[in-house]
């Protein structure tokens, strides 16, 4: 078998990808008995005194390179801080390596690095190391890593789901990928939709910083909120409900979706986080998120159950199973 792109797609193909052959043959995966790679969380951390570094990478490859709202420099750097910020670290310092194709026009470039610059200066972090390359590769390519810090025992876990926990999205959803898809493939349809990519950080601090009993947390980009959703019953060994009618998800994303065939939930997000807080901290917790401006269409869209380890969606017309999609509908939006 050779690589296909949905071995990069964020689903079920992925995941057998990177479970059989590439954990399959590494066996030292974690530091001092941090969060390793094996947990396959959204970063790893390293115990430090009273203290946990948190550590993640990403690489970002994109098509089209610019879209509407943002860029392959704006994904680097969310994506990246908002890895880190879901584990409940305070994002520090980034890497970016750039591999750039023979030809690549320097303006470009300049574009993407201001881009960079403007979502850094906005979250609080620093850009301290680098690589660049020159290659034959068919388009820039970044990869960016990043370390947080976060208070011992701390850290969030995508598995940390407990029974009765309420499931909270902080605005709508499918507008990173379809915004990419709608720039890609130039359909004439008469829209200004926007990718949501955004930093998390300040967001989920605001969350954070008021005691909210948070229990596990995604940002849902590869494979949409379906795929976030099947990771966290699939780790913490629990269900979740969530009510078709409560999902934040805008008109115009309903309408592209039906008339391109694609399942919203399915479709990637860059500027979101879902939520498993606990029942009582819930309806505080989306206060909170409602006076942030990223937080404006949040939702309570369902609840953590013990009566049956699915992604169960109750809808007008009865229940269906949301299952891990085979792989993202839209390839090449992160």
């Amino acid at each position: 078998m050779n690589i296909n792109r949905m071995h990069g797609a964020g689903g079920q193909v992925m995941q057998n990808l990177i479970k059989e052959t590439i954990l399959g043959n590494l066996d030292n995966t974690s530091v001092n008995g941090g969060i390793g790679l094996n947990d396959l969380d959204d970063g790893a951390t390293i115990p430090l005194g009273d203290k946990e570094i948190v550590f993640t990478v990403d690489g970002h490859t994109v098509s089209p390179i610019f879209f509407p709202g943002g860029n392959i420099g704006t994904l680097a750097t969310c994506g990246t801080i908002n890895d880190l910020s879901v584990m409940g670290a305070k994002p520090l310092a980034l890497s970016l390596s750039i591999i750039l194709p023979e030809g690549f026009e320097i303006e470009k470039l300049d574009k993407i690095m201001k881009s960079i610059n403007k979502s850094c200066n906005e979250a609080g972090v620093a850009i301290i190391t680098g690589d660049t390359k020159v290659s034959m590769v068919e388009d820039i390519i970044i990869s960016s890593a990043g370390i947080g810090i976060v208070d011992k025992g701390k850290a969030i876990r995508d598995c940390g789901m407990k029974e009765g926990d309420k499931i909270i999205v902080s605005g709508n959803i499918g507008e990173h990928g379809m915004a990419v898809l709608l720039s890609r493939e130039g359909f004439e349809f008469d829209t200004e939709l926007k990718s949501d990519v955004a930093p998390l950080n300040d967001i989920i601090a605001s969350v954070l910083n008021e005691n909210i009993r948070v229990n596990a947390m995604k940002d849902p980009t590869r494979g949409g909120l379906a795929d976030s959703l099947n990771e966290m019953v699939e780790k913490s060994g629990l269900g979740i409900y969530i009510n078709e009618e409560d999902l934040p998800i805008s008109d115009e994303i309903v309408a592209l979706s039906d008339a391109l065939g694609i399942d919203p939930l399915t479709v990637a997000n860059e500027g979101k986080v879902v939520m498993a807080v606990h029942k009582d901290d819930a309806e505080k917790c989306l206060e909170i998120l409602k006076k942030h401006p990223l937080g404006k269409n949040a939702k309570i869209v369902g609840e953590v159950v013990s009566e049956h380890k699915k992604v169960v969606m109750k809808t007008i017309v009865g229940k269906r199973i949301i299952d891990t999609p085979v792989g993202d509908p839209i390839p090449r939006v992160c």
